[in-house]
Parts: structure tokens; sequence; C-alpha cells
């Protein structure tokens, strides 16, 4: 359990959307020590924290960064990419689902995109925020965007005051070769 640099460069990302975020209905997956989940709702988004069904672990860390941050209203949930749960049912239309770097091995890529896929059958103006950290040239989402109807807007680190090695005084997030997507539907009519 780490605060991994994708995070913190998703949380400034939330940061400047700050005055957007009341009242959205925000889902974190894979949230871990939740750090972009925590953003959202100190800025006023109804948050439910996600992390794998079979983690507990993970999940008790979730609940004790909502404890730590003083969220008890923040749901936490398990939610296994690419599994259908009794969780995943009755998670209501979310507004905005956070990711901060779960591209993280290629053979989990079309389970997170099928659960966000379910997601957007639910909501089909989700947003899908995702920051990951470039680790292969040979690594692509594009094929599976493709296969899933989504399409992908890359969003500029400078555009947010992400382009730095420190951010909001951490280390974070140094020097790694972060990224910043918005993934939805690819037909805007929806």
């Amino acid at each position: 359990m780490y605060v991994w640099p994708c995070a913190v460069v998703l949380a400034q990302y939330l940061w400047s959307h700050r005055r957007s975020l009341p009242g959205k209905a925000v889902l974190e997956i894979g949230a871990g020590v939740s750090l972009p989940g925590i953003m959202a709702a100190k800025c006023g988004a109804e948050v439910i924290l996600s992390d794998s069904s079979e983690l507990p672990y993970c999940l008790e860390i979730c609940r004790k960064s909502c404890e730590m941050n003083n969220l008890p209203q923040v749901r936490v949930i398990g939610l296994t990419w690419g599994h259908v749960s009794q969780d995943l049912l009755a998670l209501p239309p979310q507004d905005i689902i956070l990711a901060s770097d779960v591209f993280f091995e290629p053979e989990d890529f079309e389970d997170i995109l099928t659960t966000v896929y379910f997601l957007m059958q639910k909501n089909p103006k989700v947003q899908l925020w995702s920051t990951y950290q470039v680790r292969s040239a040979d690594w692509s989402l594009e094929a599976l965007l493709y296969k899933w109807d989504m399409k992908c807007v890359h969003i500029p680190l400078e555009s947010f005051d992400a382009d730095k090695e420190d951010i909001a005084e951490s280390t974070l997030p140094g020097r790694h070769t972060v990224e910043m997507l918005v993934i939805s539907f690819a037909k805007d009519s929806l």
C-alpha cells in the first residue's frame, strides 16, 4: 500500500476541477490508499471507493483512509475487474470513474474496460478519469478502446499544473512519466 505517482497527478486533476465536483457521483476503482477518491470526497463529490473483492486487506486500507480523513459517508465496496457481482449490479449510475495506475498489467486491461463498459451502460455520459505510468511503449489501449466503443482524450499535464517533479509539497510524481486520459463512449450522441 503506497501512494503511487499517478495518484498524486490524478488528485491534482481533481483539485483543478474541484468546482465541478460537488454532488457528482464518483467511483474510484483499484483505489488502494484512495488519494484521488479522498480528494473528490473532500471537494464535495459523493464517492464510493472500490478495490478487489479478492483482497480484503485493500478494502480495509480504503476504510482506514476514509477514517483518517474524517469521511464516514464514503462507501467502500469490493469490485473485481471483469467479474459481475452484487456490488457492481447495485451501483447507482456514476458521473466520474477514477482510475489511478490501474493500467499496470496488460492482462488486466480488458477486464478493467469491461467493468467500465458495464458502468457506462448505466450512464452513457460517465467519464473515466485515469492516470497511468508509462512503463512500455508496447502497451496500448487503442485496440481495446475501439473494441468497447470508447474514445480517449489525452490531457496534457501542464493544463492542470501537474508537469513538474513535485506536486503539493510532495516528492511525487518525481521523475516518472505519467499520462492523464479521459475515456468515454465513442459516440457523443449516447
